[in-house]
């Protein structure tokens, strides 16, 4: 028996994240914007730290009861009790999903700001991508910002999104109008650094059926059409690619079909790959090439072939907004967590998020919070270990607290928020993603 090899870059891990955090480490220079009075910030931090353990124990409670996409019921009812029980109204469900919730506060009409809050977690390692967190520091920036919005003006809301892992709740929430009334989207994900605006990529799924015809492996293999050597021709043209697409571009996939005995000439086989891109339109340049490879390995093989697209909502890249980043960054800082900013760490390290589909609505930040121990990687039961550690909790407080402030600056700061737009247009504006992918 011939065990698997285990890859050891840690040295270059360590390396690369130890000179990006040497680099944020030094004192950044004085922001442009004024924010939200001095008063107004540390009244939301007092409020947040004053529920402190509550905070933790949500997360702790979220952690406790993992659920898949769209099957969050206890988590979305924790956060609605716990919202509720400090007086703000809780719509759910909401948008005709179960487990999406909202609250708001403050007034109409100003600015509104959007905390979103994720709770989902994976098949058989639970919150391996440690969405308790996030949805524990969404519900503490919520409240602490709800605790004085009166005193900026404009509104908050907390905005529960279900089934960010595969499922696009993000994106079912924007076309049910959820986001028409929301002018900047403020979210989290955790990490094992604090890091700025890191890009995610988008994602599109596909499924490949291939036809053929069954016949005796042995006696008349010839009366057969092998949709088994059509899979793996694609699957071999999709590995070929890689050297042709760029850099960023990513596509991994599995034959979830390859027949049913190896003397029968398989009748039907199957995958589904990933396919990653930067930008959207690099996205749908991949998609077209990995169609003519599907299509190609079908005709090779005299095989029929269905192509079936985006089973789950298509993920778009994100495209993070300058100026809200830094107002968070500076927030962060004053709790001890200066960022790491962009361009000090390899972009290629990254996956995809359904966040991204709101940054081309609406200006957004995606920031990352420091929990684990360092190197420890996302959707492993590892990290599911690690977002209940007292470094997770302290980073519930301090990512809730910055959070906050951020939103607060939003609020406050008029030019702060022709800021964000003029980012926001000059990224590419508005994309209609609806019209993109129907």
């Amino acid at each position: 028996m011939i065990e698997p090899t285990a890859p050891d870059y840690a040295e270059y891990l360590e390396r690369i994240f130890t000179a990006a955090q040497d680099m944020a480490s030094h004192p950044r220079p004085d922001s442009p914007f004024v924010g939200a009075p001095a008063d107004v910030a540390d009244a939301a931090e007092a409020a947040i730290e004053a529920m402190r353990e509550d905070l933790i124990g949500l997360s702790h409670d979220i952690h406790a009861h993992p659920e898949l996409c769209y099957e969050e019921h206890y988590s979305a009812a924790a956060v609605d009790a716990f919202v509720a029980d400090r007086g703000y109204g809780v719509t759910r469900p909401a948008w005709d999903l179960d487990t999406a919730l909202l609250a708001s506060a403050g007034e109409e009409g100003g600015p509104t700001v959007a905390i979103l809050a994720e709770y989902d977690a994976l098949p058989d390692i639970g919150h391996g991508c440690g969405h308790n967190v996030i949805c524990a520091t969404a519900v503490g920036a919520f409240l602490g910002a709800a605790a004085v919005v009166e005193r900026t003006g404009g509104r908050v809301q907390l905005i529960g999104t279900p089934a960010e892992e595969g499922g696009g709740g993000k994106e079912r929430i924007a076309r049910a109008g959820g986001f028409d009334d929301v002018d900047a989207v403020v979210m989290l994900h955790p990490f094992f650094a604090d890091i700025a605006d890191h890009p995610f990529i988008g994602v599109r799924t596909v499924q490949v059926v291939y036809t053929g015809m069954a016949a005796h492996a042995s006696a008349l293999p010839f009366m057969g059409r092998n949709a088994l050597d059509a899979a793996v021709q694609a699957y071999t043209g999709m590995g070929q690619l890689r050297q042709h697409m760029l850099p960023t571009d990513r596509v991994h996939g599995i034959i979830t079909d390859g027949g049913q005995k190896p003397n029968i000439v398989p009748q039907r086989a199957a995958l589904e790959f990933y396919l990653r891109s930067a930008e959207p339109s690099t996205l749908e340049e991949l998609s077209k090439r990995a169609e003519a490879i599907f299509e190609g390995a079908a005709q090779q093989t005299g095989c029929g072939v269905e192509i079936i697209w985006d089973v789950t909502p298509v993920y778009l890249p994100t495209r993070l907004n300058g100026p809200l980043t830094e107002r968070y960054a500076v927030a962060a800082a004053k709790r001890g967590r200066p960022v790491i900013p962009k361009g000090l760490l390899p972009e290629s390290m990254t996956g995809s998020t359904d966040l991204g589909n709101l940054s081309v609505r609406v200006p957004s930040i995606h920031p990352l919070l420091g929990i684990a121990p360092f190197g420890t990687p996302l959707h492993t039961s590892d990290f599911a270990a690690a977002a209940v550690t007292e470094e997770a909790d302290n980073g519930v407080i301090d990512g809730a607290v910055a959070m906050a402030q951020a939103s607060l600056d939003y609020l406050a700061d008029a030019d702060l928020r022709a800021a964000a737009a003029r980012d926001f247009e000059l990224g590419g504006g508005l994309l209609d993603v609806e019209a993109m992918y129907p």
